[in-house]
């Protein structure tokens, strides 16, 4: 009888748990530079890959020490909890495994130990159903280091999308609005406003991503989006810039570089763009590229320097704090993301360090509510050339997952009224 009534109060106190909501985890200092990227070579924030596709996953560890580190895989639903799947279901094969493959940095004045994750492999063969899932990297104590969300999809259905300016002239020149149909010929979908909800994401950032849309109107087999503001996102203004890839090189972002045991690579002075005229400069929207000149891996072989940066600010600001904000770190502000206000100067200064490469970056505002205002120093513009991507999630009648159906995507270098 007392083991009965113990099982029974061990179900009853994890019910909430499986009510919560994930969050990622945010990784130590000594966890740098992590890319969690598909088939192409290229750092896309919370990635969306295809259901056939190839998950790569890469960090540092700059202590160097060859530390082990296992990966665990996490299926969850439309608003990031735990589905009622168990792991076999949407997991062809094992996790909790060891990763094997890293390396030890090469020449360098920082040592690190390299790590990279490729699914699928021989343990884990493939993900078998489509939708939201969480990498969860653990170490050899079993203690989360981090964690990276990143989805599944199906081609089910043709998401086809256009970027609009704000119909309500008080955001026709701040705002983008994304209008977008789902089309599907092939696949019945049966009471989509409770059924099918999309979700779009700006520039591979699923922190600010809009969700829970219904339909405007229903043409055939044809779902139409074209609300005004409910689907508009701030323009935000183009990134910043720095490339490292010559260490010794300024360049008109570097204004001056030092050696103190790490290189340290000091920006030109930033100034506020909130009121200034929209100017067009080519970005990658908030990405990173590593890269160093004449390696033959720059993966192992790029160092770590310290990036100083400095903006322009003769008033400290109240009711905030201002970060540097990009996909070097998730979009995800932190300790060493923040600036300080020097009073002998008047100016925000921080420095991060950083590994070698071509990165983009903006300062934001982090409200005390922890909200985030990009638009605070860079401005926002309907110019700004962003990236967007519709995800179609679907739980057919009577379904114990979300499945996403589609994807589709749009650039704002061809918005229109």
């Amino acid at each position: 009888m007392k083991r009965l009534i113990f099982l029974i109060f061990s179900v009853v106190s994890t019910i909430p748990m499986f009510s919560q909501i994930a969050e990622e985890t945010i990784p130590p200092n000594f966890i740098r530079t992590i890319r969690l990227f598909g088939d192409s070579n290229g750092t896309k924030g919370n990635p969306a890959i295809s259901i056939n596709g190839m998950l790569n996953l890469t960090f540092d560890d700059i202590i160097g020490d060859e530390a082990d580190y296992y990966y665990r895989i996490e299926h969850f639903d439309y608003n990031w909890k735990p589905t009622q799947l168990s792991k076999n279901e949407y997991l062809d094969g094992l996790d909790d495994i060891r990763i094997m493959n890293y390396k030890n940095s090469y020449n360098t004045l920082q040592p690190y130990s390299h790590y990279q994750l490729q699914i699928p492999n021989q343990y884990t063969k493939a993900l078998k159903v489509s939708g939201n899932y969480m990498i969860q990297i653990y170490n050899e104590n079993d203690e989360l280091v981090f964690s990276r969300k990143f989805m599944i999809y199906e081609n089910k259905v043709t998401v086809a999308a256009a970027i609009k300016r704000a119909r309500d002239l008080n955001y026709i020149n701040t705002k983008q609005v994304v209008n977008f149909s789902i089309n599907s010929p092939n696949l019945l979908l049966r009471n989509p406003n409770e059924t099918v909800k999309p979700i779009i994401i700006q520039n591979y950032n699923l922190k600010n991503a809009i969700k829970d849309i219904e339909p405007q109107y229903t043409v055939g087999n044809e779902l139409i989006y074209r609300y005004d503001l409910p689907l508009s996102f701030w323009g935000g203004n183009e990134y910043l810039q720095f490339d490292t890839k010559d260490l010794r090189a300024t360049t008109a972002d570097i204004a001056k570089i030092d050696i103190d045991q790490l290189y340290h690579h000091y920006l030109n002075m930033d100034l506020s763009r909130e009121s200034t005229p929209y100017t067009y400069n080519p970005d990658i929207n908030g990405d990173f590229v590593i890269r160093q000149l004449n390696a033959d891996n720059s993966n192992i072989e790029a160092e770590y320097t310290w990036i100083h940066f400095t903006l322009k600010n003769y008033e400290p600001i109240k009711g905030g704090t201002l970060h540097i904000f990009g996909n070097f770190n998730n979009f995800t502000p932190d300790n060493s993301t923040a600036l300080h206000y020097n009073e002998e100067t008047g100016y925000y200064e921080t420095a991060r360090l950083f590994k070698q490469g071509f990165y983009n970056y903006k300062y934001v505002l982090v409200n005390d509510d922890d909200s985030i205002d990009e638009g605070f120093i860079s401005g926002n513009y309907d110019e700004t050339e962003n990236e967007y991507t519709v995800l179609v999630y679907y739980r057919e009648i009577g379904g114990r997952y979300d499945r996403i159906i589609g994807l589709g995507s749009a650039n704002s270098k061809n918005i229109s009224n």
